[in-house]
């Protein structure tokens, strides 16, 4: 059977990265990253299976479905967090206070400082049923 014959796979999940409107190009793309890596470190179940070329040389296997990545402003950010922890779906999240740290140590203290209330988070990932993602972005809009 040829790839063309295969029928398409569907996913009763979603991957979404959530990141504020206001960042510039290489802080999306910094943020989007470690975002994704939280969820995978969380899901270890998201993985396919490692890819091989033609030539044998071995490469790590990716998520196995597509991540979705929206944007929003501060406000949208703040509200899809809370329902986000409302509906109990895995999340990482990315506060500004991270991009003057270079580890991951620091990373987790910084955040450990500040109350969930005061986070100025400038990202968010989450995985869960198709429906309750699409709740929990309302408001944001597909990144360009």
């Amino acid at each position: 059977m040829s790839t063309a014959e295969l029928a398409p796979i569907r996913f009763d999940t979603k991957i979404a990265v959530l990141l504020r409107d206001d960042l510039a190009p290489w802080q999306r793309l910094n943020v989007c990253a470690f975002l994704v890596s939280g969820i995978t470190a969380g899901q270890p179940h998201l993985i396919g299976e490692p890819y091989e070329d033609a030539d044998g040389t071995g490469y790590l296997g990716m998520l196995r479905q597509p991540v979705l990545v929206f944007q929003g402003s501060k406000d949208v950010i703040t509200a899809a967090h809370g329902k986000a922890l409302g509906r109990e779906l895995p999340m990482s999240i990315f506060t500004t206070d991270l991009f003057a740290s270079g580890n991951d140590r620091d990373n987790r203290a910084a955040v450990a400082a500040v109350p969930r209330a005061e986070l100025d988070l400038v990202g968010i990932a989450v995985h869960g049923p198709k429906n309750a993602v699409d709740k929990v972005l309302k408001g944001a809009v597909m990144h360009p």
